[in-house]
C-alpha cells in the first residue's frame, strides 16, 4: 500500500503547517520503502557504509523517541535499538533486523509524538533535552529537517535499487 502524502495547505496557521510537512515527510519515507522486499529494504547504499532504507527507519523511530518523549513528555532519552543510546546501532543491525517489527516501532513512535504534539498547548512548550531547553517549534522544525536530509538518501538508495524516482 503507497503511503499517502498530503501536500500542506497554504491557508493554514503555523502549527498546521509544521506538522502538516512533518506528515508529508514521514509518508514521504513510507513511500520510499513501499513495495520492497526485505532484503532490498536492507540492501546498503554503497560499501562500506552500513546505510540502507531499514536503516533510516530504524534511526527515523529513534529520532522521533529521543526528541518528543523528552522534550514533550518529561522523559530521559532511550533507546529502541541500542540500549546505550549509540546512534549508528539502528544502521549497523539492519542487515538482520525484524522489517515488520523496525517498521512497527517507527509507526508506533510516529503515534507516540502526534499525540505528544497534539496534546501541547502552544508551539512555545519547552522540555529539556540532554544540555538545552526546546521548543516544540523547534522540534518540529528539525523533524522535518532531519527526515528531508534522509529522504534525499532514501531517494537514492531507492533508485538504485530498482530505478524508481521522484519525490
Amino acid at each position: 500500500m503507497v503511503a499517502e502524502r498530503v501536500t500542506p495547505s497554504l491557508e493554514v496557521g503555523e502549527r498546521e503547517t509544521l506538522t502538516a510537512f512533518l506528515e508529508f515527510q514521514r509518508a514521504t519515507l513510507a513511500r520510499k520503502c513501499d513495495g520492497l522486499t526485505d532484503s532490498q529494504l536492507r540492501e546498503c547504499a554503497v560499501p562500506p557504509s552500513r546505510l540502507s532504507l531499514l536503516g533510516i527507519v530504524r534511526h527515523m523511530a529513534e529520532v522521533e523517541r529521543n526528541w518528543f518523549r523528552p522534550v514533550l513528555g518529561g522523559e530521559p532519552m532511550s533507546g529502541i535499538f541500542s540500549a546505550d543510546l549509540d546512534w549508528e546501532a539502528a544502521f549497523a543491525g539492519a542487515a538482520t533486523a525484524s522489517v515488520t517489527g523496525s517498521f512497527a516501532a517507527w509507526h508506533a513512535e510516529c503515534d507516540h509524538a502526534r499525540a505528544l504534539v497534539a496534546a501541547a498547548p502552544s508551539l512555545d512548550v519547552a522540555g529539556f533535552r540532554v544540555s538545552a531547553w526546546f521548543s516544540l517549534r523547534w522540534v518540529l522544525v528539525h523533524m522535518i529537517e532531519e527526515y528531508a536530509r534522509h529522504n534525499g538518501h532514501a531517494d537514492l538508495i531507492r533508485e538504485r535499487l530498482d530505478g524508481s524516482t521522484g519525490e
